[in-house]
């Protein structure tokens, strides 16, 4: 079966998406187009947690050539696996304000030239997280564009609420391979770095979901927002925003980490779950005031910090005991 029946399209395109692709595009407009398809914000986001976890593995710096070959071949993965996902999801992004604008759907790309890329960036991301790290890495690599591309993208994020949740589990094997191409193993640590960005991608994702809840309910995506409504989500934040904080202070006594990621991951962790509660109070409330956005921006910026702090700390551990 084509992987268009699959996602139920057909392949073709409209008149003036048609158009679209017979105008002559210069170089640079085409580069741009590609460098869409791969989502370029997601993979910084997955790098920022890449990073730290191999300083943490390293106990230090790794080789620059570890470093940066890993770097580069865990964003081509991700790449490959994102724009998998612009081609199986060209029909519903027709239909949202959100994703209108991607190239497969104006017509910048072609489908051919968006599964040539997607499966040379899969191959040679593979081929690279090999020869500079080791086979445990390139097959998490691959498992993880697996994850993203077949159990997210093809089977739950049309059938189910709870897509987000497993889902994102592809979202968490940065931390993985990262710690695999530096020990060759994969052990408690990295774990709970996985359990961290499991539980904290849903108090991440849903608040997003309200803001563009119109464009799920008309593409007929069930996410939360659409089948259980802003007060769910907001309550689901609040439960999910607990279990991230918890899983993070998991790390302090097996790593185990000092005094920066403590207070990393307590301040920061103390800040999420009041944001967190301030959104199901105000959506409680119904006075208007309620900004899921903000619970979103947030949950970035709050990630963004405990890793720093995962890699800051073992290059000036100032142990919490003696």
């Amino acid at each position: 079966m084509a992987i268009h029946e699959l996602t139920g399209t057909t392949g073709a395109t409209t008149d003036s998406e048609a158009a679209v692709a017979r105008e002559p595009i210069g170089l640079r407009r085409r580069i741009a187009a590609y460098v869409a398809l791969t989502k370029p914000r997601i993979i910084e986001l997955l790098l920022i947690t890449t990073l730290p976890t191999m300083i943490l593995a390293a106990q230090g710096i790794p080789s620059v050539w570890l470093l940066l070959g890993t770097l580069l071949g865990g964003a081509m993965s991700a790449g490959s696996a994102n724009v998998f996902n612009c081609y199986l999801d060209r029909d519903i992004d027709r239909l949202m304000r959100r994703t209108k604008n991607r190239p497969l759907v104006t017509g910048e790309v072609t489908e051919r030239e968006t599964l040539v890329l997607a499966w040379v960036l899969g191959v040679l991301s593979t081929a690279l997280l090999w020869v500079v790290g080791n086979p445990l890495t390139a097959a998490l690599s691959v498992a993880a564009i697996l994850l993203y591309v077949v159990l997210y993208t093809m089977i739950l994020k049309r059938r189910t609420d709870q897509n987000i949740i497993w889902g994102g589990i592809a979202g968490c094997m940065p931390v993985l391979i990262g710690w695999a191409a530096v020990t060759n193993t994969v052990s408690w640590e990295p774990l709970i770095l996985f359990l961290v960005i499991f539980l904290w991608t849903p108090a991440h994702y849903w608040p997003l979901s309200v803001k563009y809840v119109e464009d799920y309910d008309k593409a007929d995506v069930p996410m939360l927002s659409v089948t259980m409504g802003e007060g769910s989500v907001a309550l689901q934040s609040v439960i999910y925003a607990w279990a991230t904080v918890v899983a993070s202070l998991l790390l302090i006594p097996v790593a185990p980490m000092g005094w920066i990621y403590t207070a990393a991951a307590v301040l920061g962790g103390a800040w999420f779950i009041v944001e967190a509660h301030a959104l199901y109070a105000n959506v409680v409330r119904g006075n208007g005031r309620a900004k899921p956005m903000r619970v979103f921006h947030l949950s970035i910026t709050y990630l963004t910090i405990v890793f720093l702090a995962v890699g800051i700390d073992p290059l000036v551990h100032l142990p919490l005991a003696g």
